[in-house]
C-alpha cells in the first residue's frame, strides 16, 4: 500500500507551507498521536455476552488513565481485535461468525471508520495475523476447522479469500472440546518466514509459511508438533531474539517449550510445565500466553484458579521455571497484554466485566496491582496504538 501521486503532491504542498510559515520549528510542535487501547468483546445471548461492540479508549500518557472515544455498537461478538502493519486499518474476528470485518482507523483521533466485510468460508473465527507485506489477514476458523487468507486492499477492506487450509490428523481423546479440528491462533516467527497455528482439536501445531505472490499457506518440511493427547494447543508465541517457541496448552492447563528451526520451521519439544501451583485442586483451562519484550519472561493466564502465572526463561535453554501467581483480581482472564512501553500489563476478565491494570517489575517478572480497573462487557481482546 504505497503512497499514492495524489498523497505525495498534498504532503509536498504542506511541507511548503510549513516551511513557509516557519520552517522545521513549525513541524516539530506538531502534537504526537495519542495513544489509544481498542477493545473486542462478547455480545451475544449464546456466549452470556454483556459486550456492546468495539470500544476505543484514549490513555493518558501522564496518568494511564482510559477514557472511551468511540464505541462502534455490533452484535455479533467482535472478539478478537488486531491491527495492520502499519496501524492505519483494524480488523476483527467474530467469535460464532463467519466474516472479518474491516475499519478504517482516522490517524489524528484512532477513531474507526468501517469498511465492510469479507466472508472467511469457515465458522468461528478466533484469531487473526497480517502478513509481513501488509498484504493478506490470515484467519483461524475455529469451528470449521480451517485456516483462511484473505488479501487486504488498497483502501484496507479485504477483498475474497485466496486460501482456504484444512488442517489433517486424528481428533484428541476429550469428547466435547476435541471432536474435529479447532485451529486456535495465527503467530508469525520473529522473522516473518513461518506462521504456527495452534489446534487444540488436534493435539498438534501446525506451520506454515506464505507464499505473498499467490496468498497461499505452504506446509512446512517437518510435519505438524504432537502435543500429549488431551493437552489442547491453543495460543503460542515465540521468544524475541531466541530460537524457543511456547505453546499454551488449554486442556490440561501447560506449556510446551519448543526449540523453533528457523529455516525449516520445525518445532522440537524441549519442557512440558504446568500452569498451575501445586496445591491448587480445581478444574482450570488456560487462555493467552505472553512473551516479555527482554525475553526474560513468560506469562500465561488461568481460568479457573484466576490468575496470570508468570515464569522465568533460562538464557541457555529456553526453559522456564515459575516465579509465582498473581491473581487477576476478577473471573475468567481470556485475555491478557503487555502495553507497548512494557511497564503494565492488562488482564481482560470476560465473566467480571473488567480489565486490571498491573505494573510489571522488569527485573524479577511480578506483577502488582495499580488500582486501575477499567469497566467494560466481556472483554476478549486489546489492541495498542
Amino acid at each position: 500500500m504505497g503512497t499514492t501521486r495524489r498523497e505525495f503532491l498534498a504532503g509536498a504542498a504542506g511541507l511548503v507551507a510549513a516551511m513557509a510559515a516557519g520552517g522545521c520549528a513549525s513541524m516539530s510542535s506538531a502534537r504526537p498521536l495519542p495513544k489509544l487501547a481498542y477493545v473486542g468483546c462478547y455480545t451475544s445471548k449464546q456466549r452470556n455476552g454483556r459486550g456492546e461492540g468495539i470500544a476505543v479508549h484514549r490513555i493518558d500518557a501522564a496518568t494511564g488513565a482510559w477514557t472511551q472515544q468511540q464505541l462502534v455498537k455490533t452484535a455479533d461478538n467482535p472478539s478478537w481485535l488486531t491491527l495492520d502493519r502499519s496501524k492505519r486499518f483494524l480488523y476483527a474476528a467474530h467469535g460464532d461468525g463467519e466474516v472479518v470485518t474491516a475499519f478504517r482507523v482516522d490517524e489524528a483521533t484512532g477513531q474507526l471508520g468501517a469498511l465492510g466485510t469479507q466472508d472467511a468460508k469457515g465458522r468461528n473465527g478466533v484469531r487473526l495475523g497480517v502478513d509481513a507485506t501488509n498484504r493478506f489477514v490470515i484467519c483461524a476458523n475455529y469451528s470449521s476447522g480451517t485456516v483462511a487468507v484473505l488479501p487486504i486492499q488498497a483502501d484496507g477492506s479485504l477483498g475474497p479469500l485466496t486460501d482456504l487450509a484444512a488442517l489433517p490428523g486424528k481428533p484428541g481423546p476429550h469428547r466435547t472440546e476435541q471432536a474435529s479440528s479447532h485451529p486456535h491462533d495465527v503467530v508469525f516467527d520473529p522473522r516473518d518466514r513461518f506462521i504456527v497455528v495452534p489446534d487444540k482439536g488436534l493435539d498438534a501445531t501446525f506451520v506454515f509459511s506464505l507464499d505473498a505472490a499467490s496468498g497461499k499457506l505452504v506446509p512446512a518440511a517437518s510435519p505438524p508438533a504432537a502435543s500429549r493427547p488431551g493437552a489442547g494447543p491453543r495460543h503460542a508465541a515465540y521468544h524475541p531474539a531466541k530460537p524457543y517457541a511456547y505453546v499454551l496448552n488449554e486442556l490440561d492447563s501447560t506449556i510446551t517449550t519448543y526449540r523453533f528451526d528457523g529455516e525449516r520451521g520445525a518445532l522440537t519439544p524441549l519442557q512440558v510445565i504446568t500452569t498451575l501451583p501445586s496445591s491448587f485442586t480445581g478444574n482450570n483451562t488456560t487462555s493467552e500466553i505472553v512473551v516479555a519484550a527482554s525475553g526474560r519472561f513468560v506469562y500465561a493466564s488461568n481460568r479457573g484458579h484466576d490468575s496470570l502465572a508468570i515464569f522465568a526463561v533460562d538464557d541457555s535453554s529456553g526453559t522456564l521455571s515459575p516465579v509465582g501467581w498473581e491473581p487477576t483480581q476478577g473471573k475468567t482472564p481470556r485475555f491478557f497484554a503487555i502495553e507497548p512501553s512494557g511497564s503494565v500489563l492488562y488482564a481482560a476478565n470476560m465473566d467480571s466485566d473488567t480489565i486490571v491494570a498491573f505494573r510489571v517489575d522488569a527485573g524479577s517478572g511480578k506483577l502488582t496491582p495499580t488500582g486501575q480497573i477499567i469497566k467494560t462487557g466481556s472483554p476478549s481482546s486489546i489492541v495498542f496504538r
